[in-house]
C-alpha cells in the first residue's frame, strides 16, 4: 500500500471512529474497479470492491431489518418490507455516506475521476455498502450497528413519519429480482401532445404498466409505482385466498 493510500485510510478511520485490524479490508472496500484496473496495469495486484459491495448489500439489509423487527413490534411484514426498500435505497445510503464525506476517500481511476465519479450516487452508495462489509468482516455485525445503527434508525423514523417519499423503483426492483430473477425494463414510448413522456414497464416480455411524467425519469417513477401496486396487490390477494 502506498503512503498516500495509508493516509486516506487513516483519515476515514478517524471519521468512522473505528480502526481496522485488517487495513486491507478497508483499502479494498474503497477501491473502485477503475482504480484497481489502472494500478494493476502498472504491476500491482489490487482487488476492487465489487465482492465487498455484494456482501455489504446483505449486511445493510440485515441491520435495517434487525432495527425494524426489534424497535417496531407492531409493524407488519408488508410495512417492514416497504420501509427496508426505502431505507436501504441508493438515495439514503448516499445521504448517510455523505455525512462521513465518503466520496473524498474513494480510490478512482483517472477517467472516472474526470467524469465526476466521486460524487456519483451509485458509486458512493456502492462504496458505502463495501465499507459496511469490511467492518462486518473485521469486527462483526455488532460493530456495523454501533457505527451506523443510529443513522439507519433516523432514516427509518424519517420514512415512517412521512418525511420521505417512497422509492417505488427500488422497491419494485427488489420484488422482481426475488420473484422473476430479472429487472424491470423501461421503454420510452413517446412524448404526448403536451410534451409529457410516456414510458411502458415490461417484465418477462409483458407490459405491466404505463407511466407519464414531465421528464423520462418521472414517467419511469410513475410506471414503477403502478407496477409495484399491481404486484403487491396480487400478493395480498393470494394471501387472503389461502
Amino acid at each position: 500500500m502506498r503512503e498516500r493510500e495509508r493516509r486516506i485510510l487513516g483519515e476515514l478511520q478517524e471519521k468512522l471512529g473505528y480502526h481496522f485490524k485488517d487495513q486491507m479490508l478497508l483499502f479494498n472496500a474503497l477501491c473502485h474497479s477503475s482504480y484497481a484496473y489502472e494500478v494493476n496495469q502498472l504491476g500491482r495486484n489490487i482487488k476492487n470492491n465489487e465482492r465487498l459491495e455484494f456482501l455489504g448489500d446483505a449486511v445493510v439489509e440485515l441491520v435495517v431489518c434487525d432495527i425494524l423487527y426489534n424497535k417496531y413490534p407492531e409493524a407488519t411484514e408488508g410495512e417492514m418490507a416497504k420501509t427496508k426498500g426505502a431505507v436501504a435505497s441508493e438515495e439514503v445510503l448516499t445521504e448517510i455516506a455523505s455525512q462521513y464525506e465518503l466520496g473524498k476517500y474513494i480510490f478512482l481511476g483517472k477517467g472516472e475521476e474526470k467524469t465526476g465519479g466521486r460524487t456519483r450516487s451509485s458509486i458512493v452508495a456502492d462504496t458505502f455498502e463495501a465499507v459496511c462489509a469490511a467492518i462486518y468482516l473485521d469486527a462483526g455485525l455488532a460493530k456495523v450497528k454501533e457505527i451506523f445503527g443510529g443513522k439507519f434508525e433516523k432514516a427509518i423514523e424519517v420514512f415512517l413519519t412521512g418525511q420521505r417519499i417512497f422509492d417505488y423503483k427500488t422497491a419494485l426492483q427488489e420484488i422482481t429480482q426475488e420473484k422473476y430473477r430479472e429487472l424491470p425494463e423501461y421503454r420510452t414510448v413517446k412524448q404526448d401532445e403536451n410534451g409529457r413522456f410516456v414510458v411502458d414497464l415490461y417484465l418477462q416480455g409483458q407490459r405491466v404498466s404505463t407511466g407519464t411524467g414531465a421528464s423520462k425519469k418521472d414517467a419511469e417513477k410513475d410506471a414503477a409505482k403502478k407496477a409495484y401496486e399491481i404486484l403487491t396487490s396480487n400478493q395480498e390477494d393470494k394471501k387472503n385466498g389461502d
